[in-house]
């Protein structure tokens, strides 16, 4: 089977998940379902796993839908050092990480700047603040302070020079559990690029499971149906995609297998450039 033929049934199982299942408005998953400290566990599925995984979850969960749509366009980039140091702070799992990134929402038009730093135990905090779409590819002046603060309250670090060094897009959809705010994200057509080339993500739905503590409904269907957890960030994959010369030992495995990229020999990491934007 191509490619391209896999992803279509990916993004079939995806639509298939959600054209029936209750909504739940923007407006209520902000008010009562908006984790912005939380557990993220990730995991790659196939299309019938995924649509096992739904069947699961059951009547609790609802789709998030905006403007009568339930399935987005995510467009993101993310910036990071010359030589990238927080691809190198995530491969090392280094407990003081980050990244920075803009979010652009492009069904809505909405764009967001945000930073993902882990607090205790290992949860994910997000710090975000709205920015124009133009932004986007950018760091504002604006944004360059607000990172400051934020590296300066939680780590007392001063913020590094950063430039953007890899666009990611991805089809998602949310599910929602709005009784303790648990969520599923789900994602297909997963690309990446800079300014020198592209590279097609998994044929697989991308799965994302965003709880309080990281055991909520769905890690207990996952782990029913068999699936396991992977190690995995979308942007430490993407940079080691579009980056085979760079260390990316955590992931040799899942790129592999998951990816099919086997890598040659690491050779010394090269220094990377802003990408080009028209």
């Amino acid at each position: 089977m191509t490619a391209q033929a896999m992803t279509s049934l990916s993004r079939e199982a995806l639509e298939d998940a959600v054209v029936d299942r209750a909504s739940i408005g923007l407006a209520e998953v902000i008010s009562e379902a908006a984790l912005q400290t939380r557990v993220d566990r990730k995991f790659l599925l196939t299309p019938e796993e995924f649509t096992a995984l739904s069947e699961r979850l059951g009547d609790q969960f609802k789709i998030m839908e905006i403007d009568g749509l339930r399935t987005f366009r995510y467009e993101s980039v993310y910036f990071d050092t010359e030589d990238f140091e927080q691809y190198r702070a995530h491969r090392q799992g280094r407990r003081r990480r980050y990244k920075v990134r803009s979010r652009t929402y492009a069904d809505t038009g909405l764009s967001m700047f945000e930073i993902k730093t882990k607090g205790l135990r290992g949860a994910t905090v997000k710090h975000r603040v709205e920015q124009a779409p133009e932004q986007a590819g950018e760091l504002s002046e604006e944004n360059r302070e607000f990172l400051d603060q934020i590296l300066a309250s939680e780590y007392g670090e001063e913020a590094p020079s950063l430039s953007a060094v890899l666009d990611s897009t991805y089809t998602r959809a949310t599910f929602v559990n709005p009784i303790d705010g648990e969520r599923v994200t789900c994602d297909v057509e997963l690309n990446y690029a800079n300014d020198e080339k592209q590279i097609a993500g998994p044929e697989l739905i991308v799965v994302e499971t965003k709880s309080a503590d990281g055991r909520g409904v769905s890690d207990r269907a996952l782990a029913e149906l068999g699936i396991r957890e992977v190690s995995m960030s979308k942007y430490c994959i993407g940079i080691a995609l579009l980056h085979p010369q760079l260390p990316a030992n955590r992931w040799s495995r899942l790129l592999a297998q998951r990816f099919g990229t086997r890598r040659g020999p690491v050779s010394h990491p090269p220094r990377s450039r802003s990408m080009v934007r028209s």
